[in-house]
């Protein structure tokens, strides 16, 4: 069975703005390891676009645009060569290697794709892991904290209506002093 791993970048406050983190090589070069160690990526419609109209573009022209550097570009080629699965009741198709699932079909997809062999499945974001956190679905959580204290949301996980208890199984600090925290579920 491959666990199927989330991961999120958060300032000191909580806020997972994509926008308020801190990109740099250290990040980029760990985003795509994460991305190499897993078979499958779970996105949301949200961070589907958002992903594809950054990155598919870099990978397949090798043309970047002014805001990124260049070593971002071993990032794009490593998410645009992933398998992934869109969860999405309102598009219509996607490509870009993906497979759209409708979200009544959300749980019986990634149980399958759990019990297959494999490193793993890969997910971020604030809607869709909601939804696998309440389903009991994500295995090892990571939060990526930069230190910069943002002042406002979105923050993953509002709305959850029970504890998650997590025991801490690694962490690595970067240069820039952001901090990779890796968790799996406490045993209760």
């Amino acid at each position: 069975m491959q666990p199927l791993r989330y991961s999120i970048n958060v300032t000191l406050d909580g806020c997972c703005d994509h926008e308020e983190g801190i990109p740099d090589e250290e990040l980029h070069v760990h985003a795509a390891a994460d991305i190499a160690r897993a078979d499958v990526l779970l996105f949301g419609r949200v961070i589907y676009e958002m992903m594809e109209e950054a990155w598919r573009p870099v990978a397949e022209t090798g043309e970047r645009p002014d805001w990124m550097d260049e070593w971002a570009v071993p990032f794009a080629r490593a998410i645009h060569a992933a398998r992934k699965y869109v969860v999405s009741d309102t598009l219509q198709k996607v490509d870009w290697n993906a497979e759209l699932v409708r979200g009544a079909d959300l749980e019986a997809t990634v149980r399958r794709l759990k019990a297959e062999p494999g490193r793993g499945i890969l997910t971020g974001g604030v809607t869709l892991p909601l939804a696998l956190a309440k389903l009991g679905l994500i295995d090892e959580y990571q939060f990526i904290v930069h230190p910069r204290i943002a002042g406002h949301g979105p923050y993953p996980f509002a709305g959850l209506s029970k504890t998650l208890d997590l025991k801490l199984t690694s962490r690595k600090e970067f240069a820039s002093g952001a901090v990779v925290l890796n968790y799996e579920l406490a045993a209760r």
